[in-house]
C-alpha cells in the first residue's frame, strides 16, 4: 500500500482554521449556556423584588421605605445584568448568515427613514450622498440592519447637542464602501483604537458589546469596518463590503465601455 502523501501547506492551513473555528464554536456554545443559566435565577430575583415592592406600597413605615429603596436598587442592578447578558449572548453566538443580493443604498435609506423621527427630536440633520451606480452586495438583511442601526445610534449619542450625520456610499471594482460621518464630540486615538474591543465602553452603564457585535457582523460578511475620529470634530465609520466576483466583473466591463 503506497504511503499517503503529507498534507500540503494549504491543507494544513485549512485544517488549522477549521480547528480554530471548532474551538470557537464550542466556547461560544458554553458561554451561551452559562449566560442562560445565569439569566434564569436572575429573572426570579427580579420578579421577587417586584413583588416585595408591591407589598410595601400601602402605608409603609419609615423602615419599609428604606427597605423599598434598597429593593429598587437591587431591581435596577438585576435589570442591568439582564441587559448585559442579552448583549453578551448576541455577541457570542455563532452567526449563520443567509446572504442574498441586496441593494445597499436601499438598506441605508430604510434604516435612516426609521431613525428620522429620533434624529429630528435630537436635533440631528441627516444628509445622504448615495452613489446611484452602486452594485449589489451579498447581505443577510436582518443581521446587517442591526449593525447599521447600531452605528447610527452610536453617532446620535455622540451628538448630545445635535449635529449632522452624513451617509455616503461609493464603489470600486471589487468592493463598495459606506461612510457614516457625524459632527459629534469625537474620540482621541487611544479610545478609537479600542472601540471594537469587547467590554470597552465610554458610556456610563454601557455593556461595551454594541460596536464589537457590529464589527463581528460586518466581518461575517467578509467586510471590514474602520474608524477615524478627532476630538471636537467628529467621527467617521467606514464599512467596506466585497462585491461578488461576477458583479465586480460587470462593473469593470461597464467602466471600460464608458472609457471608450
Amino acid at each position: 500500500m503506497p504511503n499517503k502523501p503529507p498534507p500540503t501547506s494549504t491543507e494544513q492551513t485549512s485544517q488549522a482554521v477549521q480547528k480554530l473555528m471548532d474551538q470557537y464554536t464550542e466556547i461560544a456554545r458554553l458561554a451561551g449556556a452559562l449566560a442562560h443559566e445565569i439569566k434564569n435565577p436572575l429573572s426570579t430575583i427580579r420578579l421577587n423584588m417586584e413583588l416585595l415592592a408591591e407589598d410595601m406600597e400601602e402605608n409603609p413605615s419609615p423602615a419599609q421605605r428604606r427597605a423599598a429603596k434598597r429593593i429598587d436598587l437591587v431591581h435596577r442592578e438585576c435589570q442591568r445584568l439582564q441587559d448585559l447578558l442579552d448583549d453578551f449572548l448576541n455577541y457570542a453566538k455563532v452567526r449563520h448568515l443567509h446572504l442574498q443580493p441586496t441593494d445597499l443604498n436601499a438598506e441605508i435609506v430604510e434604516a435612516l427613514d426609521f431613525f428620522a423621527p429620533e434624529a429630528a427630536e435630537a436635533g440631528v440633520e441627516i444628509v445622504r450622498y448615495l452613489d446611484p451606480e452602486l452594485p449589489s452586495v451579498l447581505l443577510d438583511r436582518e443581521a446587517f440592519r442591526g449593525a447599521l442601526l447600531n452605528l447610527i445610534l452610536n453617532a446620535k449619542q455622540a451628538m448630545p447637542d445635535g449635529g449632522q450625520l452624513v451617509a455616503r456610499t461609493s464603489a470600486a471594482r471589487d468592493k463598495v464602501a459606506l461612510y457614516l460621518i457625524d459632527t459629534g464630540c469625537g474620540m482621541d486615538e487611544n479610545t478609537a483604537a479600542q472601540m471594537f474591543d469587547a467590554f470597552f465602553s465610554t458610556k456610563p452603564g454601557g455593556s461595551g458589546l454594541g460596536l464589537p457585535t457590529t464589527a463581528k457582523i460586518i466581518e461575517a460578511h467578509d467586510g471590514q469596518i474602520n474608524v477615524q475620529s478627532a476630538v471636537g470634530r467628529g467621527t467617521q465609520f467606514t464599512v467596506e463590503l466585497p462585491v461578488p466576483a461576477r458583479l465586480a466583473q460587470d462593473v469593470a466591463n461597464d467602466e471600460l465601455s464608458h472609457d471608450r
